[in-house]
């Protein structure tokens, strides 16, 4: 994107996201590129009409749809477009077995379902159909989805963004980054299972999974076995009317 724009201005509400971008940015590399604190639905360090593409990855599901249609329309030029795209749950798409577990896991009552904040999980779970850009201000307005299947590689339907092959192991680990996660360590403060051995919740569902797909059984070096991953996604594209 900055060989494509003359300017690109990233923004985030947290000052530690903000500092985190500074200093993964090279400014020799991308001089064209600065950051600024502040929420999508608020940009008045913008001019009006002075933005040609506004673009969202994994965020517009946090966003005040109420107020940002209109700032989205005042500082888009006219023609301008908007580009949100969200990810929501992984899926193991070789082991149907496992992926069951883990949705409920993911959504269960007894499990990290009350945990993930709303409305933001639904939508992203909805693939962001719940966004809607005012047909009024809004026009070309696309939709792309994907929602991975349990039959191989690109066996889901529609077009797929985001994919990776990755040891289970890997996959612990990014489980135990969910929002959701932290949330109910927060509430139970649990460091073991609840029969004493070592490990927590996230320990208890790989090892159900373990358990249900045979080519996870092996002892040892397991968490080294790899797998293929894809996500189910959607893509928001719209283009601010002239007018």
């Amino acid at each position: 994107m900055p060989r494509s724009f003359s300017q690109v201005i990233g923004t985030d509400p947290s000052d530690g996201m903000i500092e985190q971008a500074l200093t993964s940015t090279s400014r020799a590399e991308y001089p064209n590129v600065t950051f600024r604190k502040s929420a999508a639905e608020s940009l008045a360090f913008l001019e009006d009409e002075s933005v040609d593409l506004v673009v969202a990855g994994q965020a517009a599901h946090w966003f005040d749809q109420t107020k940002l249609w209109p700032e989205m329309k005042r500082i888009l030029r006219k023609g301008g477009t908007v580009a949100f795209w969200g990810y929501k749950d992984h899926v193991y798409v070789d082991y149907p077995k496992a992926t069951k577990i883990l949705d409920e896991f993911c959504y269960g009552d007894n499990a990290l379902g009350p945990y993930w904040t709303q409305p933001g999980r639904f939508i992203v779970q909805n693939k962001l159909r719940d966004l809607q850009p005012p047909v009024s201000d809004w026009d070309d307005i696309q939709r792309t989805e994907y929602e991975p299947g349990t039959e191989g590689p690109r066996s889901g339907e529609g077009t797929m963004f985001l994919n990776k092959r990755m040891k289970l192991g890997e996959s612990m680990a990014y489980v135990r980054t969910w929002s959701s996660f932290s949330a109910w360590q927060d509430k139970f403060q649990k460091k073991k299972r609840d029969d004493g051995r070592e490990g927590d919740i996230v320990d208890d569902v790989f090892e159900e999974m373990r358990s249900a797909e045979p080519d996870w059984r092996r002892d040892g070096e397991w968490k080294e076995k790899e797998v293929e991953i894809e996500w189910g996604s959607g893509l928001l594209l719209a283009r601010r009317k002239y007018k």
